[in-house]
């Protein structure tokens, strides 16, 4: 008998005959949120090298770990949007004591969990049994989650509210609707504002709502250009006749984060560094982000040399982590591409 075929089938067996895509679905965005802390270096954010004096490395992989229940909920569209990501700051923070590590994470996994989780279902139906999403079926996940957030309620709402409150974000202050005050849910209750409206007053100023709003385009970005320097940098790892071409050492994935991360931080300003500083000190982030990408590709080497620049990326880093500038926005969008590209197929 076949080990693995048992196991999938008292899996299945256990789940009531349904599809075991949600659990595949939630630890993929498990490993994601992993891989995201792990990456080094990483300009100005916690990292496997790195703590912060109140939130560490730990931290995150405690709440990483902890989140696990809500995201397989999610992947089987399980409750709504606000309930969900309420959730989801409750279990993290009931398992390590470093404060807000994935509030922006969650907003963005939660809902493409949910698509994800609703692809997969209809793929289950149609007689396909392994879940596994095409390259061009990318912008259908995002397409289906920008379905799911439009669709939030004035109760999402109020969740998101009672959400943040608990995790303790960091935010722009608005007159409106301001997510410090305790009255704030019932205004929403009143005027019957949706979670998406909130999203769509933020966008200007908030990466995640922006997300929310367009439709996960950087996500997106980011999920690709994960895989495709993954791609670049892994081609020449196999055996060719007459002989063996030379073989990179590792895996490779640390240096396909790293590498989008500064790709996506030179692209797009950082809200959450706007917020905690200003505008002023996002665009001074991006440009120098900007730059060592710039210095790297202008010498005409390839993903399989990005090691090379690494000493001008934990320059950059230092230089961030001695200010506490932590581009916090750009990492919540690196954990939803990690997330899309597992996925697609990535592995290590």
């Amino acid at each position: 008998m076949n080990p693995d075929k048992t196991v999938l089938s008292c899996h299945i067996s256990d789940r009531g005959a349904e599809p075991h895509s949600p659990s595949l679905i939630a630890r993929c965005a498990q490993l994601a949120m992993l891989l995201e802390v792990s990456a080094s270096p990483k300009p100005g954010n916690v990292d496997r090298e790195h703590n912060y004096p109140d939130t560490c490395f730990e931290h995150f992989v405690a709440s990483s770990v902890a989140v696990y229940p809500t995201l397989e909920l999610a992947a089987r569209s399980t409750g709504r949007i606000g309930a969900l990501l309420r959730s989801a700051v409750y279990e993290s923070s009931a398992w390590q004591q470093g404060g807000n590590t994935h509030f922006g994470a969650f907003l963005l996994l939660i809902p493409l969990a949910m698509a994800a989780g609703e692809i997969s279902k209809e793929e289950y139906h149609s007689g396909k049994a392994n879940f596994k999403l095409g390259a061009g079926e990318f912008d259908k996940l995002a397409s289906r989650a920008h379905s799911f957030v439009r669709a939030t309620d004035c109760e999402d709402a109020v969740e998101f509210y009672r959400a943040f409150g608990h995790a303790g974000v960091r935010v722009n202050s608005v007159e409106e609707f301001d997510l410090k005050d305790p009255e704030s849910t019932s205004d929403l209750r009143t005027q019957n504002v949706t979670l998406y409206f909130l999203m769509e007053i933020a966008r200007d100023y908030d990466l995640i709502a922006n997300e929310w709003t367009t439709g996960f385009g950087r996500c997106l970005e980011g999920a690709r250009s994960i895989l495709e320097f993954m791609q670049v940098r892994n081609c020449r790892a196999e055996a060719l006749a007459g002989g063996l071409v030379s073989i990179c050492s590792g895996t490779g994935i640390n240096e396909a984060v790293v590498y989008t991360f500064l790709k996506l931080l030179s692209r797009h300003r950082d809200t959450f560094i706007q917020t905690k500083f200003d505008i002023g000190t996002a665009d001074y982030v991006s440009s120098r982000a900007g730059e060592i990408l710039s210095e790297w590709e202008t010498s005409g080497k390839t993903a399989k040399d990005f090691a090379t620049i690494l000493p001008r990326v934990q320059e950059f880093d230092s230089e961030l982590l001695e200010r506490r500038i932590n581009p916090g926005s750009t990492a919540d969008i690196i954990i939803a591409g990690i997330f899309i590209a597992l996925l697609g197929g990535l592995r290590f």
